[in-house]
């Protein structure tokens, strides 16, 4: 599936942008749990706690691994789409999260605060 691997507690907070480059950000900026907005305006949702998530090159687990995401990781949403069935600890869903160009996580995983769509669909 989406994800490989899950451990209890998380020391670090990191955030990808766009671009996929991984940014640390202080406790106080992304709390686990949270939505959070960083300085540049870019809204970012937290993975579930104590996974590591798969990103894909599209929207199911047949599609390449593009990297894993570190524990504690937030992600920004720029689009979603449908995709695979898969089940994470936010229940089962077939909407995949568009994180950056060309990468998928599941949004199982991605505590969005919804079960539907939180973003437009991607083309």
């Amino acid at each position: 599936m989406g994800v490989e691997e899950n451990s209890s507690g998380t020391v670090t907070t990191d955030v990808a942008d766009v671009t996929g480059t991984t940014v640390t950000a202080t406790a106080e900026a992304v709390v686990a749990e949270e939505v959070t907005t960083l300085a540049a305006g870019t809204v970012v949702y937290p993975i579930a706690p104590g996974y590591r998530v798969n990103v894909r090159r599209g929207p199911g687990t047949q599609y390449g691994i593009v990297r894993t995401l570190p524990y504690g990781m937030s992600v920004p949403v720029y689009c979603q789409k449908p995709g695979e069935r898969v089940t994470g600890p936010y229940g089962t869903s077939n909407v995949w999260d568009n994180i950056a160009n060309g990468q998928f996580v599941a949004d199982a995983y991605v505590h969005t605060g919804s079960d539907g769509y939180i973003a437009p669909c991607c083309d």
